[in-house]
């Protein structure tokens, strides 16, 4: 992806502290996209750096610093967060929003993604996984991305939404192209079709609501009065490109693990009360969100001077992989005491949604391996993986020996 900011590096910042890193351009061998990044934990990497590329920036690589960057709103705003800087051209509530001001945006979605809201969604989403396996399961072989992770999670969060089957597709692609984008103007164009959707659906469910989340957004009120148009609209993009990849993107990776271990899968098979520990397990091993903050004053944080406007970028995987904070950490361990990791972010902004995530994947381990105990990636196959603000494993072909089932 090319960028009309050029590659910097600030005076202040000293040549000890520079290390050239692309965050939408990770080098990444036989689809082990954490690996990848696990590398900028190697000896004479500093644990914070700047690279100069996308318009230079800061990265975090360490578990501490990103756990306490994600909480700490008063010296690192959320008004931008993504690399370059200014790409960070629409803003969406509650998201690129701070204390207290994001508190009331936020707290609109809070109902909507619930523990009896998540309940609700449960028992259709194990109906739908059971139906999505065993329609493949017969031949022995599935793409697991395009028939399994692209559905199960999408087709839950299009019924909390209330859209059509039909537009699946397109949404898919818009949200895609929004944070792993080929070029400027297709991330452009893929906000101006997430934001007309949305203006669309704001339109007709203010004339039409129902029980919906979108119907129930446009029905809020904001300090006392009912949301704008202004408001409720960017709120509903964010809600479609939130909804439609993060979950299928990490589903992925967790899959993809699973078919490279028949040790864990069997664990399970045997022990399928460790399943909740697992969804923890997997989720600290295998994120694939890499968000940014700004440095809101010129400061000097634990020996790193910072300026007002610079970003500062946190990938995920890197606090669940740190062997400062883990044991072991590249190991997956079902047994592991829940870990404390920045998959869902932290702080005020931690993602509303990490409990239908949670249960979204305790539902895939649970149908899978119930019917698919032994598979495997498909021999002399790879998966294809894409980096950016998400991660995402866009290919990963599996078999298995229909007999065995």
């Amino acid at each position: 992806m090319s960028h009309s900011v050029a590659d910097r590096i600030p005076p202040h910042v000293p040549a000890a502290r520079v290390h050239t890193f692309d965050l939408y351009n990770v080098e990444v061998t036989g689809g082990d996209y954490h690996a990848a990044l696990k590398r900028l934990h190697d000896p004479g990497i500093p644990s914070i750096f700047w690279t100069p590329k996308n318009g230079g920036h800061w990265v975090a690589t360490r578990g501490e610093d990103i756990y306490e960057i994600f909480k700490d709103a008063e010296r690192f705003t959320s008004q931008k967060l993504v690399v370059p800087a200014e790409r960070n051209t629409h803003r969406m509530p509650p998201i690129f929003l701070d204390p207290p001001e994001h508190t009331k945006y936020r707290s609109l979605l809070s109902p909507l993604l619930s523990p009896k809201a998540v309940s609700a969604l449960a028992g259709r989403a194990r109906e739908q996984a059971i139906e999505l396996i065993e329609g493949f399961r017969p031949r022995g072989r599935c793409e697991f991305v395009t028939e399994f992770a692209q559905h199960l999670p999408i087709g839950i969060f299009m019924r909390m939404v209330d859209l059509p089957v039909e537009d699946r597709e397109k949404l898919l692609a818009w949200a895609d192209q929004q944070v792993r984008p080929s070029s400027e103007a297709e991330r452009e164009q893929s906000y101006m079709n997430i934001f007309g959707y949305a203006a669309q659906k704001v339109k007709e469910r203010r004339a039409n609501p129902g029980p919906d989340a979108i119907s129930q957004l446009t029905q809020a009120q904001v300090d006392g009065r009912p949301i704008t148009d202004e408001e409720v609209i960017p709120m509903v993009a964010l809600v479609l490109i939130g909804g439609l990849d993060t979950v299928a993107s990490a589903m992925g990776f967790a899959a993809r693990f699973l078919a490279m271990s028949p040790a864990h899968r069997h664990e399970l098979i045997e022990h399928p009360d460790r399943i909740p520990a697992a969804v923890e397990e997997l989720l600290r091993r295998f994120p694939v969100v890499n968000q940014g903050r700004m440095v809101r004053e010129d400061m000097n944080y634990k020996g790193v001077e910072m300026k007002a406007g610079e970003m500062v970028v946190m990938p995920t995987t890197l606090h669940g992989v740190d062997d400062r904070q883990f044991d072991d950490p590249m190991a997956v361990n079902f047994q592991r005491r829940t870990p404390i990791h920045s998959t869902f972010g932290n702080g005020a902004h931690r993602c509303p949604g990490s409990l239908l995530a949670r249960t979204e994947i305790k539902i895939f381990l649970e149908e899978w391996l119930k019917r698919i105990p032994d598979f495997q990636i498909e021999p002399g196959k790879e998966c294809g993986v894409r980096a950016g603000v998400n991660a995402t494993l866009f290919e990963l072909p599996l078999v298995w020996e229909v007999s065995a089932q």
